[in-house]
């Protein structure tokens, strides 16, 4: 397994992490997910620790709070060997205080993702979501505090936008604070928006991506072509997965798939491992997200590293996945020579 920094930062990650999302399905949106218990989580950890895969990531929200606790009995008696992703800042539980980013709630988040997990730190916190109700002074010196009290290794952020994410960076070093080195992000072959702005943003500000959702909400596994019926299990025949998901044009989607598939004929690899391999090979990526219903896709996903597509299949896949830019993206492309993008 490669490791990478995380960002700026010190901190080593595994080109993969397992997320977690999968864990317990104690909720009817996570359900559609996958209901994996301590047993077979226990398992899914040992094939990923036997491969070099030791990061995992979470959060509160998972089904109510259950992956966290499944994740931590399953690691329990090696935490030493482990690194935990962990976010906050949406709803969990009834009252005024227990959502966003308030000093209250990021306090008592914490805490309690630390009991859930078994464990007395976490190696990286992300704020789940931007909260615009909470001065960021308050945001950043919290998340310092908790930095400093040795109950957080690093900070990142997950799905702000770029004027958001750099107004907290800005505020932290004008007082020396911690810093986000991560940035969660959603990011595919199908699912681009993150180069017109986040990317730029990273590179700059040394932030490191976190990529969740690698295979576009399910729809890159390999089982989703033109002319062919939806398999019978996937996120995207449940009504919640398609509401909170990702939206794609279907052929948009056929056109990206007939090139992977093409490219998959020349490397020998499967759909999935082309597309988690192309987005390895992107600037700022840090680390992907996988994920994993059971042992075999967990093992077919870990098959995406140790080898690396050709600087021609990558152009083939960026021209099928090429989209027009908004505004003002589509101008700054015209002022190349000034203002290059990071990927073309």
């Amino acid at each position: 397994m490669e490791y990478r920094q995380l960002g700026g930062s010190g901190f080593k990650v595994p080109a993969l992490t397992l997320g977690t999302g999968t864990f317990g399905g104690g909720t009817e949106f996570f359900k559609e997910w996958g209901a994996s218990d301590v047993a077979e989580a226990s398992r899914l950890i040992d094939i990923s620790l036997e491969n070099g895969l030791t990061m995992f990531d979470t959060a509160d929200i998972y089904s109510d709070g259950m992956a966290e606790e499944i994740l931590g009995a399953a690691i329990k008696g090696r935490r030493d060997q482990v690194l935990i992703s962990t976010k906050g800042t949406f709803r969990l539980g009834e009252g005024p205080n227990n959502v966003g980013s308030s000093r209250w709630h990021l306090i008592r988040s914490v805490e309690n993702s630390l009991k859930r997990l078994g464990t007395d730190y976490i190696d990286l916190y992300q704020l789940h979501g931007f909260d615009a109700m909470t001065p960021v002074e308050e945001v950043m010196n919290t998340l310092d505090d908790l930095v400093r009290a040795g109950k957080i290794r690093y900070i990142g952020a997950s799905n702000f936008s770029g004027w958001q994410l750099m107004k907290a960076q800005a505020y932290a070093e004008k007082f020396n604070l911690s810093r986000h080195v991560a940035n969660q992000t959603y990011y595919s072959l199908i699912g681009r928006d993150y180069e017109w702005e986040l990317m730029p943003l990273g590179l700059d500000q040394k932030i490191g991506a976190v990529v969740w959702s690698p295979l576009g909400w399910g729809r890159l596994t390999g089982k989703i072509r033109r002319n062919q019926p939806r398999p019978e299990t996937s996120r995207l025949n449940y009504t919640l997965s398609n509401q909170y998901g990702p939206q794609v044009d279907d052929e948009y989607l056929y056109t990206v798939v007939d090139a992977l598939d093409e490219v998959a004929g020349e490397t020998g690899k499967s759909v999935p491992q082309v597309a988690l391999n192309w987005l390895l090979q992107r600037p700022t990526v840090s680390t992907v997200i996988i994920g994993a219903r059971n042992e075999e896709q967990l093992r077919q996903n870990l098959g995406a590293v140790g080898w690396n597509l050709t600087t021609e299949q990558v152009a083939k896949l960026d021209a099928a996945s090429d989209k027009p830019k908004t505004y003002p993206y589509w101008h700054q492309v015209g002022f190349d020579e000034r203002n290059p993008f990071p990927v073309k």
